[in-house]
């Protein structure tokens, strides 16, 4: 086996995401997440809550692209060595879940499996 999949054996060591915190009711809450993964120029976000896995939103390169409805931002870059920030505002209890964001490589002609690494907030 040759090309790009070889360079990426055991990449989910390269994405790192932080804090690993519980916050209370009404708070806005920062989780940052970086890589290190070379060409790698978007960070997904999703939360995990009653074996459901929802889709936050995506940041490419400096801009954050949230999805309908979802009460969060998204800001930073997603470019290697790069900070990217998801804000929760407002938090509720239906806010509780395992966060989670992911490292991918998009172009017009290709677009990379996620790679993640989940977070706990209670």
């Amino acid at each position: 086996m040759g090309g790009r999949n070889n360079e990426h054996n055991n990449i989910h060591d390269q994405v790192d995401q932080t804090p690993a915190d519980i916050y209370t009711k009404g708070e806005d809450v920062k989780i940052y997440c970086s890589h290190s993964i070379q060409s790698y120029d978007e960070i997904l976000w999703y939360k995990q809550s009653e074996k459901q896995l929802q889709y936050l939103g995506y940041m490419n390169i400096d801009k954050g692209y949230p999805e309908t409805g979802v009460n969060v931002t998204m800001e930073g870059n997603a470019n290697k060595g790069k900070n990217c920030t998801l804000t929760i505002k407002d938090l509720k209890v239906s806010s509780s879940g395992v966060y989670f964001c992911a490292a991918s490589y998009h172009s017009a002609a290709h677009h990379s499996t996620s790679i993640q690494k989940p977070n706990k907030h209670n």
